[in-house]
């Protein structure tokens, strides 16, 4: 962890919950429950992600990771350019949509922020990406794997998680040496995520040799999925490949369970989460997924933060939120070297961004992308996902 880190954590680790309980709030347009001292000057932090919808889950999590960082740097004290700072966030719901998201990404900008993290999925990234690099602001985004946010060559685009480009082949390859099929089907939900994480997987196990037996595509919105698995019982695939959410990978599996489909389910990061369990229900047991970054259970300070979090939030952590977190550190460990919080200072400090934080090291390649790449392997026992591998791209 860098120092200027270190110190905001120790700080905060010594705050007591009903200090930290007066910073709670956080609605569309910013934080209006947090009092700012008279004497330190506001600076806005947007963020985005689904905060309805079905994988709210997710969205809600991500935006409590960004609060927490937030409340502590606030109480650790932060001072920029002679100044104090106080930090306030601005939370918007995309609604995992697209054109949602460019309208809330705009209204972002019109607020003034200093920099964004967001949002959690590609689909909803890559099209506000362009709107934040028109305006010239800093977007981290968490939890976006699609490799063409950053390949669209904006100099404002970041992430802390390894892409699809690294995870649909370390997926591919657990098909092909652990499991060592044969024979696969491949099925999407149409989204930017879930067919981009497909192709690259199909690319890596074709490459191999493996047959691909159906590839079918579904929708993020689905909830019936009888007819796609029908077709694929008969073609009987060792494997089935799922690029999609937990919302709609959850009753894919329940209903393949039901069909009395055999086959090993596999599946990215959308899946990976321990929500899933309740909605595949028997049928979890035959799922195995990746995600791209560290798990929690083997970063250094994970433990400290999943406690930190279940207190403070009273749920448990969902996969991206140590990298909300992490991103809100990010932002600021970029104004403190720019001795700024103009988004134009912070965005030409963040490419010499070098600093150790939960998910451990953080530096950037010229993308924007991470330069140490990690995906873990889960598969579930006892209905809660359980670490297979933990592979260094």
């Amino acid at each position: 962890m860098s120092d200027s880190k270190g110190m905001f954590v120790k700080s905060a680790l010594a705050v007591s919950a009903a200090t930290l309980l007066m910073l709670t709030g956080c609605g569309k347009g910013g934080d209006k429950s947090a009092a700012i001292p008279a004497d330190a000057v506001e600076v806005k932090i947007g963020h985005v992600a689904p905060l309805t919808g079905p994988i709210a889950h997710l969205g809600k999590a991500n935006e409590n990771g960004a609060r927490m960082a937030i409340e502590e740097i606030n109480k650790s004290g932060l001072t920029i350019d002679g100044k104090k700072v106080f930090l306030t966030l601005v939370s918007e719901d995309d609604q995992a949509d697209p054109k949602a998201a460019t309208q809330v990404a705009q209204k972002i900008v019109d607020a003034k922020v200093a920099g964004i993290v967001g949002h959690l999925n590609s689909g909803t990234s890559i099209p506000a990406s362009r709107i934040y690099s028109d305006a010239g602001i800093t977007e981290i985004s968490p939890s976006a794997t699609n490799p063409e946010y950053t390949n669209q060559g904006f100099k404002t685009t970041y992430r802390l998680v390894a892409t699809d480009a690294q995870q649909g082949p370390a997926l591919a390859n657990y098909v092909l040496t652990t499991l060592k099929s044969k024979t696969v089907a491949i099925v999407d939900d149409s989204t930017q995520y879930g067919k981009g994480l497909a192709d690259e997987f199909e690319k890596t196990v074709k490459a191999a040799g493996l047959k691909v037996v159906t590839r079918e595509a579904t929708n993020d919105k689905a909830t019936d999925f009888k007819a796609i698995l029908t077709k694929i019982k008969g073609s009987k695939p060792d494997v089935i490949m799922y690029g999609g959410m937990d919302a709609t990978g959850g009753p894919f599996s329940r209903q393949a369970k039901e069909l009395g489909i055999k086959a090993k389910i596999v599946g990215g990061d959308g899946i990976c989460t321990d929500s899933l369990a309740g909605l595949a229900g028997d049928a979890i047991i035959n799922v195995t997924c990746s995600e791209p970054g560290m798990p929690l259970s083997k970063m250094t300070q994970g433990p400290d933060f999943e406690k930190r979090y279940k207190e403070r939030f009273n749920v448990g952590v969902e996969n991206y939120a140590p990298f909300t977190y992490d991103a809100m550190y990010v932002l600021v460990d970029a104004m403190k070297r720019a001795n700024s919080t103009d988004p134009a200072k912070i965005l030409l400090a963040m490419p010499a961004t070098k600093m150790t934080g939960l998910v451990g090291n953080i530096a950037f390649d010229s993308k924007g992308d991470m330069k140490e790449g990690v995906i873990t392997l889960y598969d579930f026992k006892e209905k809660k996902k359980s670490v297979l591998d933990v592979i260094k791209m």
